[in-house]
């Protein structure tokens, strides 16, 4: 699949916008703009999950869903001589942290900072080399009191972001922070824009939905879940390439960039509706991976099944490099490839599709 050179213009400013969890705000008006001429109606919750509508009038509803949030840093402690300390706001991962160039979200604006971290020559020698922890990874902004850092706006609760931007990888990867998942949210967006371009109609009503608050417990979908009531939910989510050094496969799954979209097999993923996907896949000529989770998927999939009573659900993953770090990888040709199934298997849905086991 090509991308339109307005499609690839979205992403990049799209992934450049800072919208770590519970600041999804920036963010979503991005995908907002974009998604308004491919849908009917848009919505936003009190939260700032934000949904797109395709014929709103409709009983029969499904959700086609990613999320918005990405990992980050909260402002946790300011010392007396003004060094921050910091707490996650989702997965952070403080092994990257030393070096790491980051943006404070202070009350006057942006301020650059930096996670300093001694040098190699002042560590030499101890019979244990210190790693980087939660309790000694530290922010420098410059400032060399406490009041200095207040004065640039910096308080407790602001928000810290990498700066890292968008790009591509020898044509075949793009590369960003924050790929899990705002690619989700460029994916969904991407079959709304298919759907009005392909004049397509739909026998149901598609809520296009980018939901807040995953990386800290799927909150965003459990309250959307609950406000659209969908018959159907397809989430899509990243999931780990387990092809590079230092994973284990008989733990993590064997999935690959440039293999295919993952379809998972989980306690909280329908059976028909990952079986409607799978015979798309194979129908079209799309080709796939499959994966298996233990109890939960760990994605938004789980708090669209158990909400309402129970709404089939089923999980589309993308195969993602180095997760939680500031350099996400993924195949250009997988974006494609869950852009037309997920698209595909849409125009397979049926209102009245038998969804109960029984």
């Amino acid at each position: 699949m090509k991308f339109p050179k307005k499609s690839l213009t979205f992403l990049e400013q799209y992934l450049n916008t800072s919208s770590p969890t519970g600041f999804e705000r920036e963010g979503q008006k991005v995908w907002m703009d974009y998604l308004t001429p491919y849908v009917d109606k848009i919505e936003v919750d009190h939260y700032g999950t934000c949904y797109g509508i395709i014929n709103p009038e409709a009983e029969f509803k499904v959700v086609i869903e990613a999320h918005a949030d990405e990992i980050s840093w909260y402002v946790n402690y300011i010392t007396d001589d003004g060094m921050i300390y910091v707490i996650r706001n989702g997965g952070s991962d403080q092994m990257i942290a030393p070096s790491k160039i980051v943006s404070i979200h202070g009350e006057k604006g942006i301020v650059k900072g930096v996670f300093g971290w001694p040098a190699i020559h002042t560590r030499m020698g101890a019979e244990k080399e210190t790693t980087p922890k939660l309790e000694n990874i530290f922010i420098d902004c410059g400032a060399i009191t406490k009041q200095e850092v207040e004065d640039l706006g910096i308080y407790v609760g602001c928000m810290i972001t990498y700066p890292d931007e968008f790009f591509e990888m020898n044509d075949r990867y793009f590369v960003c922070r924050a790929l899990d998942n705002r690619i989700g949210g460029f994916m969904i967006a991407e079959v709304a824009r298919l759907l009005k371009e392909n004049k397509k109609t739909l026998p149901f009503g598609l809520y296009i939905t980018n939901s807040v608050q995953e990386e800290v417990g799927l909150y965003g979908a459990d309250m959307i879940a609950d406000t659209i009531k969908p018959n159907i939910a397809i989430i899509t989510d990243v999931t780990h390439d387990t092809t590079t050094p230092m994973i284990e496969k008989k733990k993590e799954g064997d999935q690959k960039c440039g293999d295919g979209p993952v379809v998972f097999f989980a306690p909280s993923v329908h059976h028909t509706i990952r079986e409607l996907i799978v015979k798309t896949a194979k129908d079209k000529k799309i080709p796939f991976q499959r994966a298996a989770a233990s109890r939960a998927t760990g994605t938004d999939t789980d708090a669209f099944a158990h909400s309402n009573g129970g709404v089939p659900s089923a999980l589309i993953s993308l195969p993602l490099r180095y997760m939680h770090t500031t350099v996400e990888m993924v195949a250009k040709e997988d974006v494609g490839n869950v852009i037309q199934l997920i698209y595909e298997t849409l125009l397979e849905i049926k209102p009245e599709m038998k969804l109960k086991y029984h």
